[in-house]
């Protein structure tokens, strides 16, 4: 008599453990679950924001993606270019002047250093070198202003990405509600953690 009042007690409890519709639950509808799921969404990191921020001000996605020391980089790359581009424009434009100054014939006084100092063919060469180099100077701030841009925004799509040691497979036995019926049914869980 005394095992079977023994499970008869284990029966409840494990009926009363494995259960899902118990008098301590409130019904599962879509408005809970979508309510649970609502309250458990953090805020994420904008892709969006961060390619905005770094197109208006180049730098400041980077700002955003809190990777702070890439800030000197940008700029020391737009300084380099802009070094490049006026000591490119100044040259063309003096360049430009003698080489209009000779090819016209003119005699008069000018303040030019290449004047004297090469001649017309030299000087159209020395003119088209230095616009090539003020073309390219141009071209490659561009590329520098997109690069600043892809790098905020792939920075942003990795910022929550998870960099952890645990590469793992847990398998546990689970129990899970079916949907309309309310009743338990046994499974396998698997959780691959990358």
């Amino acid at each position: 008599m005394a095992i079977k009042k023994s499970c008869f007690v284990i029966i409840l409890l494990l009926l009363f453990v494995f259960s899902c519709s118990t008098f301590a639950q409130k019904p599962i509808t879509s408005d809970s679950i979508v309510k649970e799921k609502a309250v458990n969404i953090k805020p994420t990191h904008s892709p969006h924001k961060a390619t905005v921020f770094s197109m208006v001000l180049p730098g400041l996605g980077q700002a955003y993606n809190h990777k702070y020391w890439k800030i000197p980089v940008i700029y020391a790359g737009f300084g380099v270019l802009g070094y490049y581009l006026l000591t490119n424009n100044d040259e063309y434009s003096k360049f430009k002047e003698a080489y209009r100054y000779v090819a016209s014939g003119d005699t008069s006084p000018i303040s030019n250093p290449y004047v004297g100092k090469y001649n017309q063919d030299q000087l159209l060469t020395a003119k088209d070198y230095y616009r090539r180099r003020l073309e390219l100077t141009y071209i490659l701030s561009g590329v520098w202003y997109l690069l600043n841009v892809v790098d905020a925004t792939v920075d942003a799509h990795f910022f929550d990405y998870d960099i952890s040691d645990d590469l793992s497979m847990h398998i546990e036995p689970a129990i899970q509600c079916k949907p309309l019926s309310f009743q338990p049914q046994p499974g396998v869980r698997l959780t691959f953690r990358f």
